[in-house]
């Protein structure tokens, strides 16, 4: 399934995770990161799904699997040169505006009597998470400021987030973050980094939870986990096998994160702010909230 934008002349595609109920449910939107695409990290919409959410996973031409799927594997610098090239100021803009464009049209097919979606979206109960590129597209339109002039790009639809590798602005922290008034929650990981691109290491990833305003914000930390953790790929080249704990872990808090301000489900908002959230943990893994 794809959207057309006909302003922009744009197809933007999706894939829809349905939730086994009658009424109405939240939305979940994902965003893939640079060279995914709508099919990637799909454990994570089949289990918000099962749990009762419609999960819309997008993916933005430009900066999903096309940069590099025509290169041979054994090019690797090719490969990774037009990685680079994708990561861009402009389709950066582009996948912000693709989010705000597929909300408009589920809008209109949620009101639409003879389409599949009629009445099945809560959409004043939206959430939006996303990987690496992804991550900053959902920090954007949760309310992160951009450049010196403090530029925005917020939907205010979105009502709860959850960034996974994050990445900080190239100024101040505290202004890109400060005014940010509704619920994140972030994912990284102690080996979280990819060779380009600006504040992309474990470390800058770690300055954006310092950052932000408290109420309603959870950072969790993977011991020993990569860029890829929060992926479903098969990994090549890696003497290191993916913890099969990882994804556990992501899915309980995640999971539990929706639940609490999608849903204002309390019992799940008592177990993430209290021991619940530590009990999934593995002993080297860092979690805080504030």
């Amino acid at each position: 399934m794809s959207i057309h934008d006909k302003t922009r002349v744009r197809n933007i595609p999706i894939r829809i995770y349905l939730p086994d109920v009658i009424a109405s449910s939240p939305v979940i939107l994902y965003s893939h990161g640079l060279g995914g695409s709508r099919e990637g990290s799909s454990y994570l919409g089949k289990h918000w799904a099962a749990r009762g959410y419609t999960v819309v996973y997008l993916q933005h031409p430009g900066s999903d699997a096309t940069v590099w799927q025509d290169i041979p594997e054994w090019r690797r610098f090719k490969r990774l040169r037009a990685m680079k090239n994708a990561a861009s100021a402009e389709n950066f803009i582009l996948r912000v505006h693709d989010v705000s464009m597929v909300l408009d049209q589920l809008e209109k097919w949620n009101k639409m009597q003879d389409h599949e979606l009629k009445g099945k979206l809560d959409l004043d109960k939206v959430g939006m998470s996303g990987h690496s590129f992804g991550a900053r597209t959902t920090q954007a339109l949760a309310g992160q400021k951009f450049d010196e002039a403090n530029t925005q790009f917020t939907d205010e639809r979105i009502i709860a987030a959850l960034p996974m590798s994050p990445s900080r602005s190239q100024g101040s922290a505290s202004e890109a973050f400060g005014s940010i008034s509704i619920p994140w929650m972030l994912m990284t990981g102690t080996q979280d980094t990819i060779p380009f691109g600006n504040n992309t290491d474990a470390e800058s990833r770690l300055a954006v939870f310092t950052a932000l305003p408290p109420s309603g914000k959870y950072e969790l930390v993977l011991f020993d986990a990569k860029h890829s953790a929060f992926t479903d790929r098969v990994l090549k080249r890696s003497s290191q096998q993916r913890n099969p704990k990882h994804h556990q872990v992501i899915l309980a808090l995640s999971t539990a994160f929706w639940d609490s301000y999608l849903r204002a489900d309390n019992a799940a908002k008592d177990w993430l702010d209290g021991e619940g959230a530590k009990s999934v943990l593995q002993a080297d893994d860092s979690w805080q909230k504030k």
